[in-house]
């Protein structure tokens, strides 16, 4: 269970502003379903310049539909040249704060911010679209490198799992990690990340327990998945307790007789090469 502050939970549980405005005068959205997160932000603003409603709808966790339910109370009564100073620490300080890893969830509501005022302004269309000069970071979740470069320097980020955790970036299959790195050495002018040579030995080597857990449902899902769904066969990851990996064989592959061998042979055997070399894997 995240810790969540008691406003949170009242955000969550009662979001404010819910909805869409039909003649919005700025639209943003940012995230996609694909990614796991996703908001649009609408916002009407008056003759004066001041925002006189605001109102989202969000696809995603709990701190996703707070920070979002938080910004539009923000947002509502305030200027658009004040509702541009607003930031995603000022979205997690309106909440009594938020869990680290869920920092992501006030980035996203600030993302949305700006877009829905450029948009306002004729400067971009409603939904982000990234320029092609920009160099796309997370495959997994789709970030790019200006939105990583800006994250550590508001934020102040010093590690990958801080960048993870305000981004997302990192939070897949990991291969981006050692971009991450040379991120945030050029953000602190620190120079090039290590060469090839000092990289981890394995891909869960340097990973946070939240990039780990990652890196092993993504195998599951894109290693090990089709080959079992293509004997009528599927698999449910149970629980991760340290190197030891829990699943449950479905469909053709529960109660088969060879399927402590698939356990071993297709399971375990692609964990291990693609995570840990430590990983065992037992049926739950």
């Amino acid at each position: 269970m995240w810790e969540y502050t008691d406003k949170v939970k009242d955000h969550f549980l009662n979001p404010r502003n819910v909805g869409t405005i039909e003649d919005a005068d700025g639209v943003g959205e940012v995230g996609s379903l694909a990614c796991g997160d996703a908001l649009t932000l609408y916002i009407k603003v008056d003759d004066d310049g001041k925002i006189t409603d605001a109102k989202f709808q969000t696809f995603g966790c709990a701190s996703a539909i707070a920070s979002s339910s938080a910004l539009t109370e923000l947002l509502i009564g305030k200027t658009v040249e004040e509702a541009e100073k607003i930031t995603n620490k000022d979205i997690a300080e309106y909440l009594g704060g938020l869990p680290r890893e869920k920092m992501h969830c006030s980035v996203m509501g600030q993302e949305a911010l700006e877009q829905a005022i450029k948009n306002m302004r004729g400067e971009a269309p409603s939904k982000a679209e990234h320029s092609h000069e920009g160099e796309l970071i997370c495959e997994c979740f789709g970030v790019f490198d200006e939105e990583i470069l800006e994250a550590i320097k508001v934020n102040d980020l010093k590690t990958v799992e801080d960048v993870t955790n305000f981004t997302k970036a990192g939070g897949g299959c990991g291969k981006c990690i050692p971009d991450l790195e040379r991120l945030l050495a050029e953000a602190h002018g620190q120079g090039v990340c290590p060469t090839p040579s000092d990289k981890p030995a394995f891909p869960a080597e340097g990973m946070t327990n939240i990039q780990r857990m990652h890196l092993i449902e993504s195998v599951i899902d894109n290693d090990v998945r089709p080959k079992l769904k293509a004997d009528g066969g599927n698999i449910e990851l149970v629980d991760i307790d340290r190197d030891t990996v829990v699943v449950r064989f479905l469909g053709m592959c529960s109660g088969c007789p060879s399927s402590q061998a698939t356990l071993n042979n297709l399971v375990e055997s692609s964990l291990r090469e693609k995570v840990d070399p430590g990983l065992k894997v037992r049926e739950g």
